[in-house]
């Protein structure tokens, strides 16, 4: 009877072993680091998956370049609806002049702009603004192929400000059609 009771003891254990669930790892939920003009966006905020999602009546990711203004100007707009809430949350980074493949630093706020803005939260950080008391973090141009109508990259960056939470982005990542 023992051994009866043994058998089922371990059989439930590896039975509820079983059922535990582990979260997927936040990376994998991004879309992959690629340069083909796979016209993706992808970021961890806070440590959390981001995406573009939802749709306001413009396109949720747009990226504009012009090689001839500025000695080249960069532009990358996306959006969000969290949730599926009427509230959304944004994402737009620029360089004003001399565009080019790189890695351009947020923290000189003349050449290169960087905002995260949460509508519901009420919480803009730019690092051009001078309410946002920290900023740090980096853009690297990839490829920029003008040939093919290619742009990607990856960036990462931390805003804070008072009244409102660091926000964090991570492991950022982008590849459009221009």
């Amino acid at each position: 009877m023992r051994h009866r009771s043994t058998v089922f003891l371990l059989a439930a254990l590896l039975g509820l072993s079983q059922c535990q669930k582990s979260a997927p790892d936040p990376v994998s939920q991004l879309p992959p680091a690629t340069q083909t003009g796979a016209n993706t966006f992808g970021c961890l905020v806070n440590g959390q998956p981001w995406t573009p999602q939802g749709y306001n009546g413009t396109s949720n990711y747009s990226i504009s370049y012009d090689s001839g203004l500025n000695g080249g100007v960069f532009d990358l707009q996306t959006y969000r609806y969290p949730d599926a809430s009427k509230y959304f949350q944004n994402i737009y980074i620029d360089i004003l002049s001399d565009f080019q493949v790189g890695t351009y630093s947020f923290r000189s706020p003349k050449r290169v702009g960087v905002v995260f803005q949460d509508r519901k939260t009420n919480c803009y950080w730019s690092n051009t603004d001078s309410t946002t008391t920290y900023r740090r973090g980096t853009l690297t141009i990839m490829r920029l192929d003008k040939q093919a109508g290619i742009i990607s990259g990856t960036f990462a960056f931390t805003l804070f400000k008072p009244g409102c939470d660091s926000v964090r982005v991570t492991q950022g990542r982008f590849d459009k059609k221009l």
